[in-house]
């Protein structure tokens, strides 16, 4: 059953079912080199290429996380790129793309149209054409484009959502008890305490605002991912392993 992936959900929650697949995600995962293979198979159907989305607490080292396992892969990390990419696409000042994440109208409430998820968008010479959902169709558009021609890691922008129902898809949450990243964006931002907690809810809502705005769901729910982790309790370097490991499991079939 989908749940909130934090506080209480331990290290890592999986998300199969199968004594077999269980047990290969062990072996993967004790296996002293984890190798994820450049070409997948679904279904008997070569796969070309996968794609990793990571959404992630503030302060909990998801964008760390997410740059490092694409590193490892060898294959683009994608962030703000993706509003710059869609700017070009549509033609759209990229600066609009930065606003509309961070002031959006909360009115929206997932009025978006199923099209958007299919890469469709509003025509130039349409009134909204410059509108919010407008701006989240472009962004939508290139992330399915991507997922389709490329390997990749995309980190946040409901992302997710967005790919959930390709088959080439690992989709990931990362969390952190609440104290733990008030520490880290106090340092990372040289914040006093205060400062640090405001600065960390406010992001969080605003993600989560966005993404219930978009979505019609709630952005911590469990149940949207493959697979949570506590990045306190397993750190960088082994959150980047599980994940290689569970590649190799999900995708061999």
């Amino acid at each position: 059953a989908a749940s909130v992936p934090h506080p209480g959900m331990g290290a890592a929650a999986l998300f199969f079912t199968g004594e077999n697949r269980e047990k290969r995600l062990i072996f993967a995962l004790r296996s002293p080199i984890l190798k994820v293979k450049k070409v997948l198979f679904q279904g008997g159907n070569v796969m070309k290429n996968y794609v990793i989305t990571i959404a992630r607490e503030n302060g909990s080292n998801g964008r760390a996380i997410g740059e490092a396992l694409a590193g490892r892969l060898g294959i683009p990390f994608y962030n703000r790129d993706i509003l710059r990419m869609a700017a070009v696409d549509s033609g759209i000042n990229e600066q609009l793309f930065a606003n509309a994440e961070k002031s959006f109208r909360s009115s929206l409430l997932f009025r978006v149209a199923k099209d958007a998820y299919n890469g469709e968008v509003i025509p130039p010479d349409s009134d909204n054409f410059v509108s919010n959902e407008n701006l989240f169709r472009y962004q939508a558009k290139v992330m399915l484009g991507l997922a389709q021609n490329e390997s990749c890691v995309m980190i946040g922008r409901c992302a997710d959502f967005i790919l959930r129902d390709r088959p080439n898809v690992l989709r990931v949450f990362i969390h952190a008890p609440e104290e733990v990243r008030v520490r880290r964006v106090m340092q990372r931002h040289n914040l006093s305490e205060a400062e640090a907690r405001r600065h960390m809810r406010q992001v969080d809502k605003r993600r989560a605002d966005y993404y219930r705005a978009f979505t019609g769901s709630d952005w911590r729910d469990a149940g949207h991912y493959d697979i949570c982790f506590d990045s306190d309790h397993m750190g960088e370097e082994k959150i980047i392993r599980f994940i290689m490991g569970y590649m190799n499991v999900c995708f061999e079939d």
